[in-house]
C-alpha cells in the first residue's frame, strides 16, 4: 500500500505510540517550548523513525496527503494557522478520542458539518455523539508494548493509572479511588498523583514494567471513552477491576476476564479477593490477555487505519493518491 504523508498533532501520547506503527510518514508539528499539541515525539516514548518532527512554520511547505485532526482547537485554530490555502483543502480525518461533553447525548460533534471522515475510538463514542451527516467509522484501540513485559502480580496491591485524576474528580472517579484506597492497598501513577500520595508520572517506556508487578489494575473512570490503561493492562495479562461504565462493559466479562460493576462496594470485595488469591489473579489475567490479543491487536489496528486514511482521500478526491516517488 502506498505510503502517505500524514500531518498529526501530539494529543494523546499512548495512542500516538500505537499510531506510529501504522506504516506511513507521520508529521508532528513542533513549536518552541513544546506547548500543548506541539510536543512532537515526546521524551517518554520510543517512537519509530517514520514519525518525525517538523517546525510548525514549515508545515505549509510540505507535500501532505492527509490531515488528522483530534481536537476542536486542531480544527478551528491549528489547521488554519499551519496549513496553506491549498493544504486546507486536503483530505481530512477527525479522530475523536473522547465522549461528548457537556451533554452525554445531545452534544453535536464539532466535525459534524465539516467535509471529511469522522473516526471514533469506540462504538460507545460513536453512539453517544451527535455525528450529523458525516461519514463515521470506529477504529478500536491498540497498544504498542514491549513484548517482553508480562504480568507478575508479586506486589499484593492494586494500582490505578490516571493522569490528573484530582483535576477532574467526578469524571476520573477520584472519589471512588480514595474510597477504595481506604479499604484495600492501592497506589496511583500518573501526572499529579504525587499530590495525594501517588507515585507521580512514570515514563511510558518504564510504566508497564512497574504496573506488571502489581496484583491488579483498578479503573475508577466514570465517564470516558475506553481507558488505554485498561487495554495496556489486559495486553500484558493483568487482571482489571473496573467501574462498569464507558465502553468497558463491551470489553470485560465480569468474573471471566476481569471484574466490572457499578457498585463500588462490590469492586472493593473483588479487589480483596485478588489480593488474597494470586492464582485467581493470574487466571483472570490470562483470559484478559487473550481478549486483548483478539480485540486490540496491532495487525487489525494497522489495517483499519490504512483503510480509513485511504477512505478519507477517496471521500475528498474520488481517487487514490499517486505514490510518493512519482510526485513532483
Amino acid at each position: 500500500m502506498d505510503r502517505l504523508n500524514v500531518l498529526v498533532w501530539h494529543i494523546h501520547g499512548s495512542y500516538l505510540n500505537a499510531l506510529a506503527r501504522v506504516d506511513h510518514n507521520w508529521i508532528l508539528p513542533v513549536k518552541a517550548g513544546r506547548p500543548e499539541g506541539y510536543g512532537g515525539r515526546g521524551a517518554t516514548f520510543d517512537l519509530p523513525a517514520n514519525m518525525r518532527e517538523v517546525p510548525a512554520a514549515e508545515v505549509r511547505h510540505l507535500d501532505l496527503d492527509v490531515v488528522v485532526l483530534q481536537t476542536p482547537r486542531n480544527l478551528r485554530e491549528d489547521a488554519l494557522e499551519l496549513l496553506s490555502h491549498e493544504q486546507q483543502r486536503l483530505p481530512t480525518l477527525y479522530l475523536e478520542h473522547n465522549v461528548p461533553r457537556p451533554d452525554a447525548v445531545n452534544t453535536r460533534h464539532p466535525f459534524a458539518d465539516e467535509p471529511g471522515l469522522l473516526v471514533h475510538v469506540t462504538r460507545f463514542n460513536q453512539l453517544m455523539w451527535d455525528n450529523g451527516p458525516r461519514p463515521t467509522r470506529v477504529i478500536e484501540h491498540s497498544v504498542a508494548l514491549d513484548p517482553g513485559i508480562t504480568y507478575k502480580g508479586t506486589i499484593a496491591r492494586g494500582i490505578s493509572v490516571v493522569n490528573g485524576m484530582q483535576a477532574r474528580p467526578r469524571i476520573a472517579g477520584y472519589d471512588l479511588f480514595l474510597l477504595a484506597r481506604s479499604k484495600v492497598p492501592l497506589d496511583a501513577v500518573g501526572m499529579g498523583t504525587e499530590t495525594f500520595g501517588g507515585l507521580g508520572e512514570v515514563p511510558y517506556r518504564e510504566l508497564h514494567q512497574l504496573t506488571a508487578r502489581y496484583r491488579f489494575l483498578f479503573s475508577p473512570m466514570r465517564y470516558t471513552s475506553l481507558p488505554l490503561a485498561v487495554v495496556e493492562a489486559m495486553s500484558i495479562g493483568m487482571p482489571v477491576v473496573a467501574l462498569g461504565t464507558t465502553a468497558l462493559p463491551d470489553v470485560i466479562q465480569d468474573g471471566v476476564n476481569g471484574y466490572i460493576s457499578t457498585d463500588p462496594d462490590v469492586l472493593v470485595e473483588r479487589m480483596k479477593a485478588l489480593i488474597a488469591d494470586p492464582e485467581l489473579a493470574h487466571a483472570l489475567g490470562q483470559r484478559a490477555r487473550e481478549t486483548a490479543r483478539q480485540r486490540f491487536g496491532l495487525d487489525r489496528f494497522r489495517a483499519e487505519w490504512n483503510d480509513a486514511l485511504h477512505a478519507a482521500i477517496e471521500l475528498e478526491t474520488g481517487q487514490a493518491p499517486a505514490p510518493v516517488g512519482l510526485r513532483r
